[in-house]
């Protein structure tokens, strides 16, 4: 046998070094494994923003609106920070108790072309569409966390045709995507809201993936724009903080 597989069973414990006479054989340490992490800190978590702050004016009226109303439409171009900003204030809402549940909800439309049959449970079907809001979760809490709370049901991620039929009482909803929605789809949606409960309405009306005379977003917003309880939040091309060349190119587009 050689010294490496000697070594390799002494490690492992099949053996008593002391009934070997090589000297050069011993039992090789197995209580100093290293670690990334400190002493007592196998639990950590990485570190989270707990506040967030505008990097726009649009955006900055969009977390004024979202503290004051309980029912919210912020509707304005890719990279305007919509859905970000919804979460964000989803999770501060949970972790400040101001509401026991958040509820993220999007339709389930594919973006311009059909992919098809998908293999698995309904939550393996589903995972494609809902990807983008566990993207958005991941940003201000660790998924570690995340999965925990979804566990627990104090997060609830959901497609559209889930909704129906539903109250949503002390809780802190998200519609994103919404320009994929229709006219009656909205308004079930928006009849959801319940008591101690915010709602935020997050979409494009000029990206949808549907046919323009299908949507709902915009007719929604035109008629909810006259009620004063309720506010309507455009932002524009100005409050983009992804990429310049984003901005650019919908200027173009």
């Amino acid at each position: 046998m050689t010294k490496r597989a000697l070594k390799r069973q002494l490690r492992e414990g099949a053996f008593d070094a002391e009934q070997f006479d090589d000297s050069k054989i011993r039992r090789l340490p197995i209580d100093r494994g290293w670690s990334p992490l400190g002493p007592g800190e196998e639990s950590r978590d990485q570190g989270y923003l707990k506040t967030i702050k505008a990097k726009s004016p649009g955006q900055e009226e969009l977390i004024a609106a979202i503290d004051a109303k309980n029912l919210v439409l912020a509707l304005g171009p890719a990279g305007t920070g919509k859905t970000y900003l919804a979460i964000a204030k989803a999770v501060e809402a949970l972790e400040a108790g101001r509401v026991g549940r958040i509820v993220l909800s999007r339709p389930a439309v594919e973006a311009g072309e059909s992919i098809g049959f998908l293999p698995g449970e309904m939550e393996d079907k589903l995972a494609p569409y809902l990807r983008p809001l566990y993207d958005a979760l991941s940003d201000r809490m660790s998924m570690k966390r995340v999965r925990a709370l979804m566990a627990e049901g104090a997060i609830e991620i959901a497609p559209v045709g889930f909704m129906r039929g539903r109250t949503l009482n002390n809780a802190f909803v998200v519609i994103d995507e919404a320009q994929n929605c229709t006219y009656v789809q909205l308004k079930m949606l928006l009849t959801r809201l319940g008591w101690h409960s915010t709602m935020v309405v997050t979409g494009d009306p000029a990206q949808s993936d549907l046919l323009p005379e299908l949507s709902g977003l915009g007719p929604v917003a035109e008629k909810l724009d006259t009620v004063g309880n309720i506010a309507v939040v455009r932002l524009k091309d100005r409050d983009i903080v992804r990429h310049p060349l984003v901005a650019e190119m919908l200027g173009v587009l």
